[in-house]
C-alpha cells in the first residue's frame, strides 16, 4: 500500500506518504503501550499476587515491569521510522534515539532491580555486620556511565570504545568529580572488610558531632542518628582517616563499665574510736573484715610492744580505709554488679577540691536507662552512708555557708 500510494502521487508529494506512514506507526506503538500498560501489565500483577514469594512483587512495586514494558512502543517506533523513511536519514535519526530511550528505561529498570535487591538483602542478620549500600551504588554508577557511553556512540553514531577511549584524556577531571565516591568506594571496602562500623552501632564521633546510632552506611556518608533525634552526616572515609569509638564491644559483651569518683572532705579522715568500732561491727557487711583487721593490727602491735592508744607509733583503723572495705563488699553482693570483670575501690591523687574515691566495676545490664539507675542507687547509697564513718563528702560552699558565718560572726561580736 505504501509503494502503491507512492506511485499514484507526484515525486513532490512522496514525502507526505512517508509522514503518513510514520504516523501509522506513531498510532501502533501508542496501541501497543496502551495494550501493555493495561492488559499485559495487569496479568502479570494477577501472576504475582497468586505466588508465594514477594520479591516479584517488590520488583513490581519499583515499576521493574512498567519500564520494560517501554521497549516494546520505542522498538515499533524506532524500526517503523527506518520503514517510513526508507532511505532517508531522519529514519535512522529517529532509530538511534529509540534506542536511546530504550537504554534508559533499561537503566532504569536495572537500578530498580537494584534497590529490591537491597530491600530483600536487609531482612537478613548479615546485612548488619555487612552493608551492600555502598557496593549498589557503586554498581549503579558504573551501569550509569556504560549507559551514558552506549548512549553517546549510538546518537554518534561510533563504536563505543572510540568513546570510552576518548574519556581516557579527561582521566584526571574525572578523578577530580568522582573524588568523594572513589574515596568512599576505598573507606566502604575497608570498613567492611575490618567489621569496623555495622548498621545499629552506638559510635561516637566528636569531630562530627556524631554520638548515637548508626542508621545508613553509603557509599559517600555515614548517617547517626543522635541521642538527641539529630542527624549527623559522615564521610565515609573520614571513619578511616580519623578515629572514633565504637560501643559494639560493650553492647556485646552484657556488661558496662561505672567509673566514677566519690570526693571526701580529708578534714574528716582519721582513726577509729572504740565507740566508733562498736557502733561499724553492727554492719554485717563489715563483720568479716573488722575482725581480721583488729586481730591483724593487734598481733602487729604486741609484736612491737606499741601501745594501741599511741597513734602514731601502734597502727590503728581509719574511718576511710574501713569505708572502702565497706563499698568493695557493697559492691560484691550488690545482685546487679558483675563479678566476673575488675571490680575496684581506690584512692586517686588528692586535689583542692578534696579526696577522689574511685568505683570501678561493671554492671551486668547494660541497657542505658537501667544502666543510670544502677549507678545513681549506688551512689546515692554511699553519700547516705558516710556520716556513719564520720566521713563527709567535699562540696565547695555555696552563699548559704558564707552567710551562715557571717551571721556567726555578728553574733559572737
Amino acid at each position: 500500500m505504501h509503494d502503491w500510494i507512492r506511485y499514484q502521487l507526484p515525486e513532490n508529494f512522496h514525502w507526505s506518504v512517508n509522514w503518513i506512514a510514520f504516523l501509522a506507526v506513531l498510532g501502533v506503538a501508542f496501541v501497543s503501550y496502551w495494550l501493555t500498560k493495561a492488559v499485559i501489565l495487569r496479568v502479570v500483577k494477577a501472576f504475582i499476587g497468586k505466588t508465594k514469594s514477594d520479591w516479584d512483587d517488590l520488583l513490581f512495586e519499583s515499576r521493574f515491569f512498567s519500564r520494560l514494558s517501554h521497549f516494546v512502543p520505542a522498538a515499533l517506533i524506532g524500526y517503523g521510522a527506518v520503514w517510513a523513511f526508507e532511505e532517508d536519514a531522519l529514519g535512522g535519526a529517529i532509530m538511534s534515539l529509540s534506542h536511546v530511550y530504550m537504554l534508559a528505561m533499561g537503566l532504569l529498570a536495572a537500578f530498580s532491580a537494584l534497590n529490591v535487591s537491597e530491600r530483600i538483602y536487609q531482612r537478613f542478620p548479615v546485612s548488619q555486620k555487612v552493608p551492600i549500600k555502598g557496593f549498589l551504588q557503586v554498581a549503579k554508577i558504573i551501569l550509569f556511565i556504560a549507559g551514558a557511553i552506549l548512549m553517546i556512540s549510538t546518537i554518534a553514531g561510533r563504536s563505543p570504545f572510540v568513546i570510552l577511549g576518548g574519556f581516557g584524556a579527561l582521566t584526571a577531571v574525572l578523578m577530580l568529580v568522582f573524588k568523594d565516591p572513589i574515596l568512599g568506594l576505598v573507606g566502604g571496602i575497608q570498613l567492611t572488610a575490618n567489621d569496623m562500623v555495622r548498621k545499629g552501632d552506638w559510635i561516637e564521633m566528636p569531630k562530627f558531632g556524631a554520638d548515637g546510632n548508626v542508621i545508613d552506611v553509603a557509599l559517600t556518608t555515614v548517617k547517626v542518628q543522635n541521642f538527641d533525634k539529630t542527624i549527623s552526616t559522615i564521610p565515609t572515609y573520614s571513619l578511616i582517616s580519623d578515629s572514633f569509638r565504637n560501643w559494639r564491644g560493650m553492647a556485646d559483651s552484657g556488661v558496662r563499665r561505672i567509673k566514677r569518683n566519690l570526693v571526701l572532705d580529708v578534714n574528716s579522715i582519721g582513726f577509729l574510736t572504740e565507740e566508733q568500732l562498736q557502733h561499724l561491727d553492727q554492719v554485717s557487711l563489715l563483720k568479716g573484715y573488722l575482725a581480721e583487721k583488729t586481730k591483724e593490727i593487734a598481733e602487729w602491735n604486741a609484736e612491737r610492744k606499741n601501745a594501741p592508744g599511741h597513734r602514731i607509733n601502734a597502727r590503728a583503723l581509719t574511718n576511710l580505709g574501713t569505708f572502702r572495705a565497706y563499698v568493695r563488699e557493697y559492691l560484691r553482693s550488690h545482685p546487679k554488679i558483675d563479678q566476673e570483670n575488675t571490680l575496684l575501690v581506690r584512692q586517686l591523687q588528692p586535689s583542692p577540691q578534696g579526696l577522689p574515691i574511685e568505683l570501678y566495676v561493671f554492671t551486668n545490664d547494660n541497657r542505658w536507662i537501667e544502666f543510670e539507675g544502677i549507678q545513681s542507687d549506688i551512689f546515692d547509697h554511699l553519700y547516705a552512708i558516710l556520716p556513719e564513718f564520720g566521713l563527709r563528702a567535699f562540696q565547695a560552699p555555696a552563699g548559704s555557708d558564707v552567710q551562715a558565718i557571717i551571721q556567726g560572726l555578728g553574733e559572737s561580736h
